[in-house]
């Protein structure tokens, strides 16, 4: 019986482990080792790491917390989650685990636009975090490919990282004041459908034939959680601008009582120091709750 259960080893598992570990309980972390900017070759945004590759950051980060005694590590991915009578049971690897806790810190999986070539340059040279990556383009020609109308405050932000091509798609198409608002932006409007993305960078390939190459194109995705877990535990969900998280309270706690939940998977959106300040205080709130439960 460990005291908490999380599952995800990334930025924000990472962080709520490392206040539980440092609590002295015994918890156990099932990771699949597959995190959502696993694409991107460097990581931004994050005091002391700003510009380190990711998988540097976590690595270093599951080091230090291996060094605590009462953590154990699982490379795993972990199918189904369930209540007990005791707390709560997870089964990984053709093995049950129990805890009186659990963590959810899976994190999202992306759902990108169906055009080609842009699959192979997510995390390269199209983003979906301006803050993330937009620097690096060094105020070069950037693209803000449509998706919805959603995609009209990519458009208006990005501005300042370079200049802006708003490529509509044929998917949404602007009223006469959010218009006005790029025009005041000095984003241009692209009306013409995109065919293909090709080059090293992005290279736009027009339906009339045209190609505008680009630094940089940023477009949102359609996110979901990457595990079922929070469905089988039955927590309630919020629909965010780009799909589902599980909603939680200011303390991280899900609405089933001892399941917490942070990073990507419980927030609209997300960046590295969001998910570890998330995992933070998901974990320290886990310490209370089984603090103030033998109380």
């Amino acid at each position: 019986m460990f005291d908490a259960i999380i599952i995800g080893g990334s930025y924000a598992g990472l962080s709520a482990a490392l206040q539980l570990a440092r609590a002295r309980q015994k918890i156990l972390v099932i990771d699949n080792e597959q995190p959502r900017n696993r694409f991107a070759t460097h990581s931004h945004g994050f005091i002391t790491h700003d510009g380190r590759p990711p998988r540097e950051i976590s690595h270093e980060a599951r080091l230090q917390l291996m060094r605590y005694p009462t953590v154990l590590w699982i490379d795993a991915y972990a199918q189904q989650a369930s209540k007990t009578e005791r707390g709560f049971a997870v089964e990984a690897a053709g093995q049950v685990y129990e805890a009186r806790r659990i963590v959810l810190a899976m994190g999202v999986s992306d759902g990108l636009p169906k055009i080609e070539g842009l699959e192979e340059r997510w995390g390269r040279s199209v983003f979906h975090c301006p803050y993330c990556h937009g620097y690096e383009l060094e105020q070069g020609r950037i693209g803000v490919l449509a998706v919805s109308a959603l995609s009209m405050h990519h458009a208006l932000m990005l501005p300042d990282w370079g200049q802006t091509t708003f490529f509509l798609n044929e998917v949404f198409e602007p009223d006469a004041g959010q218009i006005a608002q790029l025009e005041r932006r000095g984003v241009t409007i692209e009306r013409s459908r995109v065919l293909r993305i090709s080059g090293e960078r992005a290279d736009m390939h027009l339906w009339d034939g045209r190609i505008l190459p680009l630094d940089g194109l940023f477009t949102a995705t359609a996110t979901k959680p990457s595990s079922p877990l929070a469905e089988q535990l039955g927590c309630a969900f919020d629909e965010g601008p780009m799909g589902p998280f599980i909603r939680t309270n200011d303390m991280k706690e899900t609405s089933v009582p001892g399941v917490m939940a942070c990073g990507d998977v419980a927030r609209a959106a997300g960046t590295v120091a969001w998910a570890v300040g998330d995992g933070a205080m998901a974990g320290a709130a886990t310490h209370r709750s089984l603090m103030f439960a033998d109380l």
